[in-house]
């Protein structure tokens, strides 16, 4: 597969808008350009600076416009990481029947799928566009829309409405710690508070998470050191459970633990969101690690916190549970850390479910997308809390979502080696028939059929809310995640190669 590396000439282009549906102005790519002024950071993209509000949509951000180093990327990641949820998938690994030598060790198979999430963040500094856009190349430009609607918008919306629950249950708690019931009509104002803040910062964007987020990783890792220490003196580090699980049932129990927690990883697809302000220049590696050690490290940490607090108390209600160990002076502090934990995950969330719906086709400004895809969440959180199991919930969530998060994510990462990461960002922005990620009729076979194979197969493969086929066959063996991804990296590698998307694949670079 050839690469989408630009030519090296300038183009001429218009002044960029926020929704991106204009090329942008990109004089710095004139190879005589200063490196000073490649990588100046402008007002656009600086708190209280030009434009308070962060200026670009799905639109290409020019080399003029790109600042920053790979490291920025680790805190980003890390107060995303550091959250309630963590805590919760932890602790489901033990009530699952997992001794918690066997829970540590799903964990950490689990959380080794943010080396993918650290991948796909690799394309953002190449292409200089975000990932909603960046898939054209793997679906063309019609096919794209579907994938952004489905896999980009509406996946995203769900985490957002589940991590919002998790904030919400932490805040009710908190509200009536200081004597107010928690009624109905109080957690509707608590839920559409908590979304408030948190799309305070998704509509600021870029600049504001940047700088924000290496505060907020302190608060939360303070927060949790001493959550740490009173759970580690608690716990039982020989616990295993009444009766052992073995042969089938483990390897089931096994698998279905690390589908859960590798959910999370797979769910950021859109890593190279928070990435393509960076130099083109930066270090592939270096945005890869820090991306991947910025999920992986504080992930682990905290799930390993739940799976050890399961061992010394009933976790079938995390937050209850965690509060009987921690000192009672903490608890407060514990609440708003869950909170703020929360908010920080899901800014990112809603960050990019608004890129998402940009590309699926809307004509509307960046912000306006945010703020609908905060009002949808909102309206999921209150069915989630009031109507509907919360645990319950998060497991079938987390677990069903990997049948198109699976495949879509192996997929976008076959397609970044095959390609060696060099992407045009410029080619990409164009969405007319005359792009040459128009493929066939606006859909590229390759993507499209491999991403339609590996979501079958998974989808016979599961055995969570239902029970496929394959798995049945198996003994309740839940194949879903492995099967799903090594079909879909395989059938894209492979018709990519054919000639039936050889050509316009050839077309779109000089590689």
């Amino acid at each position: 597969m050839a690469s989408t590396l630009p030519d090296p000439a300038p183009r001429p282009q218009q002044p960029p808008n926020e929704a991106g549906f204009t090329p942008d102005v990109s004089p710095d790519e004139d190879p005589g350009a200063s490196p000073d002024a490649r990588v100046a950071e402008p007002p656009r993209d600086r708190p209280g600076g030009g434009s308070r509000i962060e200026a670009h949509g799905i639109d290409h951000i020019p080399d003029s416009e790109r600042h920053g180093r790979a490291r920025e990327l680790f805190p980003v990641w890390a107060a995303a990481n550091v959250n309630y949820l963590s805590l919760v998938i932890g602790g489901a690994l033990i009530l699952m029947g997992l001794t918690l030598w066997q829970a540590l060790a799903v964990l950490v198979v689990g959380n080794l799928f943010w080396t993918l999430t650290g991948l796909l963040a690799v394309s953002g500094p190449a292409a200089g566009a975000p990932s909603e856009v960046i898939t054209r190349a793997l679906y063309g430009v019609i096919g794209n829309r579907v994938n952004n609607a489905i896999v980009g918008w509406l996946i995203s919306v769900c985490y957002f409405a589940l991590n919002l629950s998790a904030a919400a249950v932490a805040a009710f708690s908190l509200v009536e710690k200081v004597g107010v019931t928690a009624d109905t009509g109080v957690k509707v104002v608590v839920i559409v508070v908590i979304a408030a803040l948190t799309l305070t910062i998704s509509v600021y964007g870029h600049a504001v998470i940047v700088r924000l987020y290496p505060v907020i990783t302190l608060a939360l890792g303070a927060a949790f050191l001493v959550v740490a220490v009173h759970v580690v003196h608690q716990a039982d580090f020989s616990y295993a459970p009444t009766h052992r699980l073995s042969g089938v049932d483990l390897w089931a129990t096994v698998l279905a633990g690390v589908t859960l927690v590798a959910s999370g990883p797979l769910s950021y697809t859109t890593s190279a969101d928070f990435s393509r302000y960076l130099p083109r220049t930066t270090s592939k590696r270096a945005v890869a690690g820090w991306t991947a050690l910025g999920g992986f490290l504080p992930s682990m940490v905290v799930c390993s916190l739940g799976a050890l607090a399961a061992t010394a108390v009933d976790m079938t209600d995390p937050q209850s549970a965690l509060e009987s160990i921690l000192p009672g002076w903490f608890t407060p502090v514990f609440l708003l850390a869950l909170v703020l934990g929360t908010i920080a995950i899901n800014a990112l969330t809603a960050y990019s479910a608004g890129l998402a719906l940009q590309a699926v086709g809307l004509r509307i400004r960046r912000s306006v997308s945010v703020l609908f895809d905060g009002t949808a969440a909102v309206a999921l959180t209150l069915y989630g809390l009031l109507v509907s199991n919360f645990l319950d919930t998060v497991n079938n969530v987390l677990q069903l979502t990997v049948v198109l998060l699976g495949p879509s994510t192996a997929i976008y990462a076959t397609d970044i080696v095959l390609r060696h990461a060099r992407y045009d960002g410029q080619a990409l922005a164009d969405e007319t028939r005359t792009s040459p990620f128009w493929y066939r009729g606006g859909v590229n076979p390759a993507g499209a059929c491999a991403l339609l194979a590996g979501s079958t197969v998974a989808a016979l493969c599961v055995n969570t809310v239902y029970t496929g086929p394959l798995a049945g066959a198996l003994g309740g063996l839940d194949l879903a995640l492995p099967v799903g991804m090594a079909l879909a990296s395989g059938c894209y590698a492979l018709i990519s190669r054919t000639p039936l998307v050889h050509g316009p694949v050839r077309r779109a670079g000089k590689g």
